[in-house]
């Protein structure tokens, strides 16, 4: 699926910024929500993984850019509570997803949006579109 769904609420993970802002294959169908007028939440671990990749294997630029992109979802940043960390535990648990992936899914889940990725392991959970 490469259009945007039902859903007006969106968590794009960080394959999908990563493949986004470095252009790569699967950009152009991250772009579509990107670009889209869904509502979209930026977890903080995202913008963890994000900016540690983009400094790694781009530019400065690139990842600065993704900074300031990050700063500007306001109170849309979502961060790591002690709410998500117990919903995220149990998402763990129940769907064998690592730390990282399941505090991305339970914060989607908690906001009722879906999650926009490229990473197969979360093709069989519900609320999921997989580029």
């Amino acid at each position: 699926m490469t259009t945007p769904t039902g859903s007006d609420r969106i968590v794009v993970d960080s394959s999908g910024w990563v493949e986004y802002l470095g252009s790569g294959p699967k950009a152009d169908k991250f772009a579509v929500f990107l670009e889209s007028a869904a509502i979209q939440f930026l977890p903080s671990i995202v913008a963890y993984e994000v900016c540690k990749k983009l400094f790694r294997e781009q530019t400065k630029q690139i990842a600065y850019l993704f900074i300031s992109r990050a700063f500007a979802f306001g109170d849309r940043l979502i961060p790591l509570t002690l709410e998500l960390s117990i919903l995220a535990s149990q998402v763990s648990l129940e769907s064998r997803l690592s730390m990282a992936d399941a505090i991305i899914y339970a914060t989607a889940l908690h906001l009722k949006a879906q999650l926009i990725t490229s990473d197969a392991h979360f093709s069989e959970l519900p609320r999921v579109v997989v580029l």
